[in-house]
């Protein structure tokens, strides 16, 4: 069990060997902060991991390992924080639970959904802005070269900095005092188009074939392209069309 559980957390699989996946062990410290520790590890990437083993200087990191590990702790805290406030009262989840499981939970919750595919809750019984906001880090993911899919992390930086920069009339978007080329910003923007595309595209064939709800039909599209795993709990009731789909 825990060979399996190690390995499927640091490539991102997600994949457990319990019926309810991790929710048993909600409560667990070791096994939420070990898991958690290597799916982040894994999703970071293998050249930002060498980076910072060979380069012990912040100054020093490259501007994609700068990106990656900055990104990743500001939306890990912001997701941690979402799950925990909009969660807060939710008898079905963690609305009954003291304070530090609470912390524990939403910590889980919130940097897992990235491509990891573990859950300590039962995604059905979450509120709709909890379910939106998932979907937001599904659809995101994490780093380029890692065990992650989604657009990748460094794509979705790139282009909320091209925003700002429009917006204070910049020619070119910076960051740790590098500018962004043209030619990465247009790259991103391709990218995150054409997986909008795709994920709106086969949200409407689903909605053609199945008669299920939008929302966990949505969930289920961005958690597939992400390559995430996570669902609401819809999977088994989908046509052999939509599971093709």
């Amino acid at each position: 069990l825990s060979v399996f559980h190690v390995i499927s957390a640091f490539n991102n699989a997600g994949v457990a060997l319990f019926p309810d996946n991790l929710i048993g062990f909600a409560h667990d410290p070791i096994v939420n902060i070990v898991l958690s520790l290597l799916f982040i590890i894994g999703g970071i990437g293998f050249t930002v991991v060498v980076d910072i083993q060979q380069k012990k200087s912040f100054k020093q990191w490259s501007l994609h390992t700068k990106m990656m590990v900055v990104g990743t702790i500001i939306i890990n805290v912001i997701a941690i924080a979402f799950v925990f406030l909009l969660e807060y009262n939710n008898p079905a989840t963690i609305g009954s639970m003291p304070l530090q499981d609470k912390l524990m939970v939403s910590y889980f919750q919130g940097v897992s959904p990235r491509t990891a595919g573990f859950n300590t809750l039962n995604y059905g019984d979450m509120e709709d802005p909890t379910i939106l906001v998932t979907m937001v880090l599904m659809f995101i993911g994490a780093g380029s070269a890692s065990t992650a899919s989604g657009i990748k992390l460094t794509t979705f930086i790139v282009i909320v900095l091209a925003t700002f920069s429009f917006l204070r009339k910049r020619s070119e978007p910076e960051l740790f005092g590098r500018s962004i080329r043209l030619e990465t910003v247009i790259r991103s923007l391709a990218i995150s188009t054409i997986s909008l595309f795709i994920v709106c595209f086969f949200l409407f064939l689903l909605t053609v074939t199945e008669k299920i709800s939008f929302l966990p039909l949505a969930f289920e599209v961005v958690s597939a392209f992400g390559t995430v795993g996570l669902s609401m709990g819809i999977t088994s009731q989908i046509s052999d069309i939509g599971e093709v789909l």
